[in-house]
């Protein structure tokens, strides 16, 4: 028997030069900027669950409120995407 698979055409990986000066800094800048929202964010997360006085941790997000917050990040990051493709002036 012959596998299915073999025929179908498997997209290459495409390698990312990193050694230009521009996407170093990017990736440097844009990492930076991620760890510090993202620790921002735990520290307003804790500060008002010790706030509320629940006496304790609070209770994780419901899966739609987390789905929410997804689908807000990847539009964020679509947007983010999407200035990449706008000419430098």
């Amino acid at each position: 028997m012959t596998d299915m698979n073999q025929n179908i055409d498997k997209p290459e990986a495409r390698e990312i030069d990193f050694s230009s000066d521009w996407q170093q800094r990017v990736l440097i800048i844009g990492g930076l900027l991620g760890a510090v929202i993202g620790v921002l964010s735990a520290i307003f997360y804790i500060r008002s669950a010790d706030e509320s006085e629940l006496g304790g941790p609070p209770e994780a997000p419901a899966p739609r409120e987390a789905v929410r917050v997804g689908m807000s990040l990847l539009s964020i990051m679509r947007t983010i995407a999407e200035w990449g493709t706008q000419r430098a002036r």
